[in-house]
């Protein structure tokens, strides 16, 4: 082992620095990290050259104290001596040592796979330096000749490492410019002109194609795999986290080699990830985030994944929301490998728990909740903490059996009450609840925490990834530090961003005072960012993974995604699936008196807009009478230049029929409210309108159209974050539902079923409610249209 040398530990860090190689500049900018001050000092001492040493041995020496593998601290002396020896000599030999020590760990290990794995006392010769260097321009002879002295030498480089790993870099650089030298010959004034960079062609533009099918270009993250960021099962050896406890002492979770290859064999090497919602409430678009990492990560790498209900809390849990969140993962188009419950693993869970009584890590405390939380805020130990452990597993069976009333007992974990991560405050592990539970019967009457409890679970069911929104960062201290004190295995714990999205607000809390309270209309209001609510607003289970898949799953805590973003991915996918039809929402009458009160046309009009006009099945039919219905805001009595609409003497066009010209206006009794409009069409298209209108006619002479129900939704709260606000009930959107009672629509839709989606030409797109009945169909708006009609939309 290297004894440390403290003779000279006065002298001052720069001159330190400098003595064993380091230029200036490095050694000054070390001097401003103090953590890497204090690691280089600490290797320079361990390795016995505080009186100097050459500037190759130096530069290691700093490459060590910035990139050390945590978990094998107790190995640095020994690649300290390999370095000081010349041993190990050259950075490539280096980032193979740390490669080494990190899959080891803290564990013991041969020194000759060290040696072997490093390259330690590997020769290479010239000659096959030179073999390696002449295969790999032979491999890029073409690119070589092609882009001259403009080729990445440094890519070279890299393709001889890979042959010879060991070969001594500077030298692979000298032969390698010597001989594209040999290749090219001299170099010329054109071998240093830049290359022009190729400007992206335009894509060619598509006439007469409407603003609003037209896509932005895909955001590049959509086209990463967002979960090449996850480490492999069989890399889980390295320390997961520190846990610092106020007496000095660290522990470094890590699963041991053996833990981990018992791991391994079970799972077959394996991906095994798990969705783990409570069944308190409906899932919300937060959850499809969980969904789409959890279940995605299992899928990209032919995984699998669980679907697990953490049921550790029977008072907020019921059989309806089981039930729910079953149907609507599968909605969202996963299939769990297996569903199971926190409460199948009750026995395994309170056993574990003795055990750790017996080991001196729990205790059964008396205090009472209030008195908990104060004795937390000072940092004060319970007066219990320190009972004999007999006692504390009697007390526990008497728990369990029964026989303590509910809150006079809990059992708490031993951790440490003066940590600085307030999750270390000896956290509640069981609670006494005298209720019967959804899942488990009336068996048990206690039940462990969501603390307690989850990492257990995860361990147990040998997740191999365990992910978990940002807040729950701060708790993994005492994740892993339950899972050591049982010594059992440790799954990889990594932490993604929640999800925010504007103008809503996605706590279960909050949510269930909106339902309970009835501010909205049930978990499914199409008002609520729940999987339910956007379901029944007709919005589909693709389009809410792609936006999940544009967004990422970052580690990035502070941004609010505008809810126009989700929109976007809504109408992408509506824009390729969703029919078209016709629907007037306010209509106002229009008499065609030059059309015969008897006479009935049925025109052809387009499902949709790109269909062959051959292509029967692409279009419906739509009847032409001469009482026809336009939207009450397409007519206005002043014309103007910038209007598309109707006014009294122009003519617009009838989409799909024919232009008409406006010739009367009739008022209503009070003689300023228009009753309708008296026009003239023409048959024979002569005129050539630029406004286009949607329209609805009376099916048959005197026969009212359908009347439909058309609910129009708008955002739930005025505020983007209505969450921070202390009174959040008073940021409701008063108008962000409109219930239209009586649209008309084209008879077409006479058949739509429930969950069938269209889009209202010019209106939006609108799916059919489960309010809707034989007597009468009730349509939800899902999103607008990209171009509304104050901006242009009505062309």
């Amino acid at each position: 082992m290297v004894v440390v040398d403290e003779e000279n530990g006065d002298m001052h860090p720069l001159d330190l620095f400098l003595s064993v190689g380091l230029d200036k500049r490095t050694a000054e900018n070390v001097l401003v990290n103090p953590k890497v001050t204090s690691n280089l000092t600490a290797v320079i001492k361990e390795a016995c050259v505080v009186d100097g040493c050459g500037k190759t041995v130096g530069n290691l020496l700093y490459t060590v104290a910035t990139k050390f593998p945590a978990n094998a601290l107790k190995h640095r002396p020994t690649l300290l001596e390999y370095i000081v020896s010349l041993k190990i000599k050259s950075p490539a030999q280096l980032d193979a040592a740390f490669a080494f020590l990190m899959n080891v760990g803290p564990e013991t290990y041969q020194l000759k796979d060290f040696e072997e794995a490093c390259g330690v006392g590997v020769e290479v010769s010239l000659e096959e330096v030179k073999a390696a260097i002449n295969a790999v321009l032979e491999e890029n002879m073409d690119a070589l000749l092609e882009q001259r002295y403009r080729i990445n030498v440094g890519n070279l480089c890299g393709q001889v490492r890979k042959k010879q790993p060991w070969a001594d870099a500077k030298t692979v650089k000298e032969i390698i410019d010597a001989r594209v030298a040999e290749i090219l010959g001299e170099r010329t004034a054109d071998d240093d002109i830049k290359p022009l960079k190729k400007k992206k062609e335009k894509p060619v533009k598509v006439e007469d194609q409407p603003s609003h099918t037209s896509a932005p270009v895909t955001p590049p993250e959509e086209e990463l795999n967002p979960f090449s960021i996850f480490p492999q099962p069989e890399e889980n050896s390295k320390v997961h986290t520190e846990i610092f406890f106020s007496n000095g002492e660290i522990w470094r979770a890590h699963n041991k080699r053996e833990m981990l290859e018992k791991h391994l064999k079970i799972t077959g090497g394996k991906v095994i990830t798990r969705f783990p919602p409570e069944p308190n409430g409906y899932l919300h678009i937060g959850h499809a985030k969980a969904m789409f990492i959890n279940f995605g990560l299992a899928k990209e790498r032919n995984g699998s994944c669980y679907l697990r209900f953490d049921d550790t809390n029977p008072e907020a849990e019921k059989k309806e929301y089981i039930d729910h969140i079953q149907e609507i993962v599968q909605w969202m188009g996963w299939q769990p490998f297996k569903v199971t419950y926190s409460s199948d693993y009750f026995q395994e869970l309170y056993d574990l728990a003795v055990l750790l009584i017996q080991r001196g890590l729990a205790y059964v405390d008396h205090q009472p909740p209030e008195e908990i939380k104060e004795y937390r805020e000072k940092k004060l130990n319970s007066p219990w903490r320190d009972r004999p452990i007999s006692e504390s597993l009697k007390l526990f069976d008497d728990m369990r059996r029964g026989l303590i009333e509910e809150g006079k007992a809990t059992l708490r974990m031993k951790q440490d009450m003066q940590s600085e991560n307030k999750n270390m405050y000896d956290l509640i592990a069981y609670r006494i609840k005298f209720t019967p539970h959804p899942h488990a019967g009336d068996k048990w009457c206690i039940y462990p925490s969501y603390d307690y409890t989850h990492c257990i679970v995860d361990s147990l069911e040998n997740i191999t990834h365990s992910l978990c929104t940002l807040e729950f960062e701060i708790r993994r201290p005492s994740y892993y530090w339950l899972l050591m004190a049982l010594d059992i295995y440790q799954p990889y714990v990594w932490e993604y961003s929640r999800l925010n999205i504007s103008n809503t607000v996605m706590s279960k809390r909050k949510l269930n005072r909106l339902v309970t309270e009835k501010w909205v209309d049930g978990w499914d209001d199409p008002r609520l960012m729940t999987l339910a609510g956007l379901r029944r607003r007709g919005v589909s289970s693709t389009s809410i993974n792609s936006f999940i898949r544009g967004i990422g799953i970052t580690r990035s805590d502070n941004s609010m995604i505008r809810y126009d973003r989700l929109e976007y991915h809504i109408r992408e996918e509506l824009n390729k699936s969703a029919p078209r039809a016709m629907v007037v929402l306010n209509p106002l009458k229009i008499v065609i008196t030059n059309l015969d009160s008897e006479s009935r046309m049925s025109l052809d009009a387009k499902m949709w807009p790109d269909a062959p006009s051959e292509d029967a099945s692409s279009f419906y039919k739509v009847p032409f009478t001469n009482v026809v219905y336009i939207e009450r805001t397409d007519f206005r009595l002043k014309d103007s230049k910038d209007y598309y609409g109707f006014a009294p003497g122009k003519t617009v066009l009838l989409r799909y029929a024919f232009p008409i010209k406006c010739t009367e206006v009739i008022y209503g009794n009070d003689s300023e409210s228009i009753a309708e409009i008296r026009a003239e069409y023409d048959p024979l298209k002569k005129t050539k309108p630029k406004g286009v209108l949607h329209w609805v006619a009376q099916p048959y002479p005197g026969v009212e159209p359908l009347k439909v129900e058309v609910r129009i939704f708008d955002k739930l709260f005025l505020s983007e974050n209505p969450a921070e606000l202390e009174n959040w009930l008073a940021d409701l959107n008063p108008t962000s539902k409109e219930v239209i009672s009586e649209a008309y629509a084209v008879p077409s839709l006479v058949n739509a079923v429930v969950g069938d989606r269209f889009q209202f030409e010019r209106l939006g797109y609108f799916a059919v409610d489960p309010d809707s009945t034989k007597e009468k169909l009730v349509f939800n708006r899902t999103v607008t249209l990209r171009d509304s009609y104050s901006k242009g939309g009505n062309k």
